[in-house]
């Protein structure tokens, strides 16, 4: 069986990838991509801390509440990114349908 870190280790190559292919969509909201990217950068924080967390505490990360709450921030900031890019193309889509409607 495969331990926790292994399997997050291997999960990162998938992810790696998903964000090749989008960053390259036309099709993707631009916004959205960056909040997907800023995901990444909450996963290479994560590692840190919690490490340090596990250092300096003896604690896992999640039980050092301010290292924890710090780290998410970026999880925060991602999802928040990630709904902002996915609106902002429905808007447009919404206004590109209703121009072209009034067109015809």
């Amino acid at each position: 069986m495969l331990d926790k870190q292994t399997l997050f280790a291997a999960s990162l190559f998938p992810y790696l990838g998903f964000l090749w292919f989008v960053a390259r969509s036309r099709q993707f909201p631009r916004l959205a991509v960056i909040g997907f990217y800023v995901l990444l950068i909450f996963v290479l924080v994560t590692i840190p801390a919690g490490i340090y967390a596990q250092q300096e505490y003896g604690e896992s990360l999640a039980n050092v509440d301010w290292l924890h709450g710090s780290a998410e921030s970026f999880l925060t900031l991602s999802n928040i990114l990630v709904a902002l890019g996915f609106q902002q193309a429905i808007r447009r889509r919404k206004t590109a349908s209703s121009n072209q409607q009034e067109q015809t």
